[in-house]
């Protein structure tokens, strides 16, 4: 599958300071979407695609920490790297805690802007892919019959075939036949693989 260009959002009251960035981004290859408002930007559709946004701090109407609140609300998870012309310790330290990729001051040098957008992207990237994986996994879990399934959740805690054979009542042949589909089903080369996919599922998986 081919990977979405990546995304630069630009949201700022300020139409020269829109301009400046979207000829300074565009300057690196970079496709730009600009906005003049965070209840502009809740217009859009969520992208497909890795993507990151450049926000400015006060802005009339929503702020830019209210966008980040609304948005983490909306677990719109995408990196945040604000700037500001009113720069202090406790504003940073908000936006770093509610989860913002970076905090700058203005006026910045353009390439911190430009390295901090890159990591704002790759972090996109990375979490994407990450998302991509737990899709995939989940859905070869929904390729198991509720017998493979709890097959499944016995297997993954370390259990035997005749232990889980004998929890859940039946002969230890027709155990290892579930077990047999469970493995060819969610792909799995090995019993640690197996656990490795249940954990990235969210499953909980104690070692009895």
């Amino acid at each position: 599958m081919t990977e979405k260009e990546p995304l630069v959002f630009i949201i700022d009251d300020d139409a020269s300071v829109r301009r400046s960035l979207e000829r300074l981004f565009k300057s690196v290859g970079l496709k730009v979407e600009i906005f003049a408002s965070a209840r502009e930007f809740l217009k859009r559709e969520r992208p497909d695609g890795p993507s990151c946004i450049v926000l400015d701090v006060r802005m009339p109407g929503l702020s830019g920490f209210d966008l980040q609140d609304t948005l983490a609300e909306a677990n719109f998870r995408v990196p945040i790297i604000f700037l500001t012309g009113h720069g202090n310790i406790p504003l940073s330290v908000r936006a770093m805690k509610a989860g913002a990729m970076d905090f700058i001051e203005k006026p910045f040098e353009d390439q911190v802007l430009l390295e901090a957008v890159q990591r704002g992207l790759e972090k996109d990237r990375q979490f994407r892919l990450k998302e991509a994986e737990v899709d995939e996994i989940k859905r070869r879990m929904e390729t198991l019959t509720a017998r493979e399934y709890e097959v499944f959740t016995h297997v993954i805690r370390g259990k035997l075939n005749k232990q889980v054979a004998y929890d859940l009542g039946i002969v230890e042949k027709t155990i290892k036949v579930h077990r047999a589909q469970v493995m060819r089903k969610m792909r799995a080369d090995s019993l640690a693989d197996l656990i490795r996919m249940a954990g990235k599922a969210g499953i909980d998986v104690p070692v009895e």
